[in-house]
């Protein structure tokens, strides 16, 4: 009886598990035995790898071949373990060698071609934390597992290459194809061939593809709009049609920091869960931004999926911005949705075959109409909506809801030619070297905490060791006691005070400072 072994990785959401893969070739009638708990997708393996096999030059055996995926109590699915498993039963039949220590990750075209397959980047990541060294890819996938530091990446193109590099000294080499086996190095987010040639593309630049300075006037709401990506906060923006809510969502990406290493990772690695796997090359580091149609479903902006449930929107917009335009258009199961990752940074979706977990810490931009036709400026001229229709149209948006938004502005139109066309504001540069500074200061101040942004600072940290004089917050506690604000308002009220202050360069706010956090909060809610 011979024995081979190689390794893969399967995913259950952002999680990846090493997969030890056995094959054993018995003196019995040919069969292929596939255990270990594969769906219906791996089950179709079998016949993907039997004609790779043959199609290269080396056919299976034509004995009984069991392999077994371990651990066998782990449900798994996907194309991703093929090459393992072929692999592993050439190991059995004594053609390659020394593979019981390699992972594989690629799916197997019947011609015996690696194809790319997605989620590589967190499974060489969840790879290396169990202690596996090289991983071996398609090409296509090569500079995507190179982003992992430290991981010797092997990719080729053709099943044939990588049999011949494991071949066995008593056997003759199977044919390379032209290119051969190439190896890839990691370092900095920058995959570098060992033939002398530069990864395609490096480390995204981080310029947005919008400018701030577009935006004329508007200077309340381009101050918010500061604030919000100063402080992490949320914004909700109301107004007319033409107004400018859209462009100043659009361009919130612009103004926030570029992500550091551990957020550039974790939003690749989420890209390389949902993008087509040969277009991810490089860690991102502008954050994500996006923007569903106010028709999505609730999974297509949560998550879904009939099995292992799939990243949504909320994820996809992990360490960015989720700006959902014409917000009382959405569902509003989808809207309330949200409200369990704006408290906690993560989504959790149950499905028959397991739970997953995945980031989902995002800045929510909401855009809304103040009524049905949008006229509802100032004292209503124009508009054609019954008072019913207004406080239904905005009762789409929920309380709850509503009351996670630290920020909520109206914006105005502008009423003259001399507004709406005069000189360029601020360009994005200008207001994110002031949102940076801000940042550096929020991270000097709770970084023994384990905080990041004022947006985060809970409740005992506001009312402990950073409590305000009673003098500064008189009037939101006024507010909180005659049931003006709840306390979860309160707590964000306090947040963007600190926000305001650490970008006048203030050591701590003051009760100028309190004020304006309460009145930007109600701002909507008053005009």
């Amino acid at each position: 009886m011979s024995m081979g072994r190689a390794r893969g990785v399967v995913l259950f959401g952002m999680d990846g598990h090493l997969i030890e893969v056995e094959a054993d070739i018995g003196r019995a009638l040919p069969a292929f035995i596939l255990l270990g708990l594969p769906d219906a997708s791996l089950r179709e393996s079998q016949d993907r790898i039997r004609s790779a096999a043959k199609n290269t030059g080396c056919d299976l055996p034509t004995r009984r071949l069991t392999v077994n995926l371990l651990p066998a109590s782990l449900p798994k699915s996907g194309s991703v373990l093929d090459l393992a498993i072929l692999m592993s039963a050439w190991a059995a039949d004594g053609r390659v060698q020394g593979t019981a220590e390699i992972v594989f990750l690629a799916e197997l075209g019947l011609d015996g071609r690696l194809r790319p397959v997605r989620g590589v980047l967190p499974a060489v990541a969840a790879a290396q934390a169990a202690g596996a060294q090289t991983v071996v890819v398609a090409m296509e996938n090569a500079q995507e597992a190179a982003l992992v530091p430290g991981m010797e990446v092997l990719a080729a193109a053709h099943v044939s290459q990588v049999a011949a590099s494991f071949a066995t000294a008593e056997l003759e080499p199977l044919v390379r194809e032209a290119s051969g086996v190439h190896r890839w190095s990691a370092g900095h987010g920058v995959a570098a061939s060992m033939v002398g040639e530069d990864a395609a593309g490096s480390e995204n630049s981080g310029a947005p593809a919008v400018d701030l300075a577009e935006v004329r006037g508007q200077q309340e709401a381009r101050f918010a709009l500061e604030l919000a990506a100063a402080g992490g906060h949320h914004l909700l923006l109301i107004g007319a049609p033409g107004a400018g809510k859209t462009m100043l969502a659009e361009r919130m990406s612009g103004i926030l920091p570029p992500l550091d290493d551990q957020a550039a990772m974790e939003a690749t690695a989420i890209e390389s869960l949902s993008a087509d796997p040969r277009t991810v090359i490089r860690l991102r580091r502008t954050p994500p931004f996006q923007a569903p149609h106010h028709s999505a479903s609730m999974a297509a902006i949560v998550g879904g999926g009939a099995r292992i449930a799939r990243p949504g929107a909320v994820t996809r917009a992990h360490q960015g911005v989720l700006f959902l335009d014409e917000a009382p258009e959405f569902p509003r199961p989808a809207l309330d949705a949200l409200r369990q990752p704006m408290e906690t940074g993560r989504i959790s979706l149950h499905r028959s075959a397991g739970s997953v977990t995945y980031p989902a810490r995002f800045q929510l931009v909401l855009g809304a109409n103040p009524c049905p036709c949008g006229l509802n400026v100032g004292t209503g001229a124009g508009c054609r909506c019954s008072v019913a229709q207004r406080r239904h149209y905005m009762s789409r948006l929920s309380g709850p809801l509503l009351d996670r938004i630290d920020l909520q502005i109206q914006v105005e139109r502008p009423r003259s030619a001399a507004a709406a066309l005069g000189p360029p504001g601020e360009s994005s540069a200008a207001v994110r070297s002031r949102v940076l500074d801000a940042r550096t200061v929020q991270s000097e101040r709770l970084h023994r905490w384990g905080l990041r942004t004022n947006a985060q600072a809970p409740m005992q940290l506001l009312t402990g060791e950073l409590r305000l004089p009673a003098g500064s917050t008189r009037h939101i506690d006024a507010a909180l006691d005659r049931a003006a604000i709840s306390l979860r308002g309160y707590l964000r009220v306090l947040r963007l005070a600190w926000t305001i202050a650490d970008l006048a360069q203030r050591d701590q706010p003051g009760a100028d400072e309190v004020d304006a956090a309460l009145q930007l909060r109600q701002r909507a809610q008053t005009n």
